[in-house]
């Protein structure tokens, strides 16, 4: 069985950048590997590309041509507004759009794949 993710924001952006840590989702991809994205990562993907002067329709295209979306929903809005305030008692500043990814990756029996230090400590992160 392939492996199954979710790609954060942090995972997207080093893939986009072609960057050593942007590998794993690459070889992920290219294996054959299950990627899933949560719509509220395509926006902060979007909003990076922009703020970055990186062409944005190229980010979107790449992440919607190459995942599954799932979408923030009333189902995973409730899961992720859960889990925000469960791990915000050990990391203070875990935000919200990390809690929607997640609620996607546990709604999913998926792993999380990020560079972000916020999932540091989180069971089922693969961490680039």
């Amino acid at each position: 069985m392939s492996e199954r993710i979710v790609a954060d924001a942090y995972a997207w952006v080093e893939y986009l950048d072609g960057t050593s840590r942007g590998l794993k989702l690459r070889d992920l991809l290219d294996g054959g590997g299950e990627v899933y994205t949560c719509a509220v990562t395509l926006a902060e993907v979007v909003s990076k590309a922009v703020r970055t002067g990186k062409d944005h329709r190229t980010a979107y295209e790449v992440i919607h041509g190459n995942s599954s979306m799932v979408d923030a929903d009333e189902r995973l809005s409730y899961q992720a507004g859960m889990l925000h305030a469960e791990v915000r008692r050990r990391v203070r500043d875990f935000g919200l759009a990390d809690a929607y990814v997640l609620a996607a990756a546990r709604s999913l029996g998926a792993k999380v794949l990020t560079g972000d230090p916020h999932f540091a400590d989180i069971e089922d992160v693969i961490m680039i």
